[in-house]
């Protein structure tokens, strides 16, 4: 069965590559979704998938990339316009800073 889940990772998240590594990750989990900065300095990201590889992807975000510090994660339920946010011509994108 397939999850949506919506993720919101704080720490020290930005500048060290945590967008690009949750790419290649999520991709290697087989998970579809997209990535984002925000203004806050925090990462949201969205992963689409089955239950296990989606909570095994989340397990992942809470060490992220080195020179990631995660201070704390959030994650819930994803509505349509979240899950609806990923570019139809890829599987994991990468979107821009809200």
């Amino acid at each position: 069965m397939t999850v949506h889940r919506y993720v919101l990772i704080c720490g020290r998240v930005q500048g060290v590559g945590f967008r690009a590594w949750t790419e290649v990750t999520a991709l290697e989990r087989r998970l579809q979704g997209w990535v984002r900065n925000r203004r806050d300095g925090a990462v949201e990201a969205l992963f689409s998938g089955l239950e296990n590889d989606v909570l095994a992807m989340i397990e992942d975000c809470r060490c992220g990339p080195p020179g990631a510090r995660v201070d704390f994660i959030d994650h819930r339920e994803a509505g349509p316009n979240e899950v609806a946010l990923r570019r139809r011509d890829e599987l994991f994108s990468v979107l821009g800073t809200v």
